[in-house]
């Protein structure tokens, strides 16, 4: 009984392993669907480099999959407000502003690249906020910014918070986002997903 027990159990992981590697794999094939017009794109701006179209699209990858139009989540840095884009092309050509700006902007203030990059989800002024503060993105630092201002800013003064259930989110506070604060961990799921990327596009 128990042997066949452990067989199931195990069955149902692989099960599970397989069809999450599937979805992984078919989420990678429409992001890279993109490359193409990431590179051209970065190519109009100036900037040129296999690692910016990779690091683009591990942006893509984080904010929606490639399944939206607004593909890079970039209406808000152009608008101030969401879902005002319609179309890959312009989410894309926005959404590569923006992060080039971060970038500049992480460079100008002596910051790593991964404060630049959760910048580009938690706004402009965490460069500076990093860098009065050890020049080196941590979640420490991104969990106080989120906390103490972008929440505060928008509303959230008791620190309120929802769940956000991911491997690392469960190691370093047991799994929580503060509402209207930004996501604490973007800069390491899109490192993650960069990587994730490079792994699935060889198959």
């Amino acid at each position: 009984m128990f042997k066949f027990l452990r067989r199931l159990i195990v069955f149902g992981l692989l099960v599970f392993a397989g069809l999450y590697l599937y979805n992984v794999r078919q989420n990678v094939k429409q992001v890279m669907t993109y490359k193409d017009y990431v590179q051209t794109t970065l190519n109009e701006h100036g900037v040129a480099g296999n690692n910016d179209t990779e690091l683009a699209l591990a942006i893509i990858y984080t904010e929606t999959k490639g399944r939206a139009a607004d593909v890079m989540q970039s209406s808000e840095s152009m608008s101030g407000q969401t879902n005002m884009i319609d179309n890959e092309q312009d989410s894309i050509k926005q959404g590569i502003i923006t992060l080039s700006e971060r970038l500049e902007g992480a460079a100008k203030a002596n910051v790593d690249v991964w404060t630049g990059v959760q910048s580009y989800n938690f706004g402009e002024g965490y460069i500076d906020y990093v860098a009065k503060n050890g020049g080196k993105n941590t979640l420490e630092l991104s969990e106080s910014y989120s906390k103490n201002v972008i929440a505060k800013s928008l509303g959230n003064t008791e620190g309120k918070t929802y769940r956000h259930l991911t491997p690392t989110a469960i190691l370093f506070n047991g799994g929580k986002l503060y509402v209207n604060g930004g996501n604490i961990f973007y800069a390491r799921e899109v490192r993650f997903n960069l990587y994730l990327i490079r792994i699935m596009d060889w198959f």
